[in-house]
């Protein structure tokens, strides 16, 4: 006979056999489920309270969260990484962001008559949430899902920019900086130099960094409390334009896309 369990405000419906139903899991997936929008940074009691389970219960669930890198703390606080993604990949298009951010994507890409892109940073590596292509612009075919190393590319850079030093130094320790191209940037006290720059002038360009023949030009996507939360760019043909004159030409369009992002994600 089946059976139907209250689970993270969802109903769920229960196996044939208790022996089926592993409840340690549950708890840590409704764990999970307590983080979102209105909550994207909890403490344990927070996480408790909102999850209905006991303190010591959602501390283990989160401290396992931590230990596998699908959560980060900071010593009181705790919030989900971009590894979460991984346990629905298949089903990225069927996320928020992504379903926000295309139709701005595809307008910005119109305008510019350029390809543009999301992404989130995962680990070492930046993950493609949503792509308005106008042509290929590197020889391997980008879309959502794909991903690339995020020190050498310019969303990757927005996303490591806008990390605490002491976190984007040990992402750097733990990434691949073998040269993609003879302009790859491989130590990491350069890449920490032109992160700060990044930081403060609120734009990366990449130059021929990731292959030869492409640059691109990225800014943070912010929420209403100024969070990052992706990195969006311009990718295109170095033929095109000239490094020098990335940011006059592109960061204008860059910029109102950013704003016009950032009155509607909460």
């Amino acid at each position: 006979m089946l059976t139907f369990v209250q689970c993270a405000g969802h109903l769920v419906r229960m196996a044939h056999k208790k022996t089926d139903f592993i409840a340690s899991l549950a708890k840590g997936l409704r764990v999970i489920e307590t983080f979102g929008p209105d909550r994207p940074r909890q403490s344990v009691a927070e996480a408790a309270e909102a999850a209905g389970l006991d303190r010591a219960t959602a501390r283990r669930c989160l401290l396992t969260l931590r230990e596998l890198g699908y959560a980060d703390h900071d010593g009181k606080h705790f919030q989900l990484t971009a590894r979460v993604l991984r346990l629905g990949m298949g089903a990225l298009s069927a996320l928020p962001l992504p379903q926000i951010v295309q139709p701005w994507l595809d307008q910005l890409s119109d305008q510019i008559g350029q390809s543009a892109s999301v992404s989130v940073l995962d680990e070492t590596e930046i993950v493609y949430l949503a792509r308005a292509a106008q042509r290929r612009v590197m020889s391997i075919g980008l879309m959502p899902g794909s991903r690339l190393p995020a020190h050498c590319t310019s969303m990757g850079r927005i996303l490591l920019a806008a990390l605490p030093e002491a976190e984007t130094r040990a992402l750097l320790d733990r990434s691949d900086l073998t040269p993609r191209t003879p302009h790859s940037l491989t130590e990491p006290e350069a890449i920490m130099t032109e992160l700060a720059r990044i930081r403060a002038q609120g734009y990366a360009i990449i130059d021929q960094e990731v292959e030869i023949g492409l640059r691109s030009i990225a800014v943070p996507i912010l929420n209403v409390q100024d969070r990052t939360v992706a990195a969006m760019n311009v990718g295109l043909p170095a033929l095109h334009a000239d490094a020098s004159a990335l940011a006059e030409i592109y960061l204008p369009g860059l910029k109102r896309t950013q704003a016009g992002l950032r009155r509607v994600l909460h």
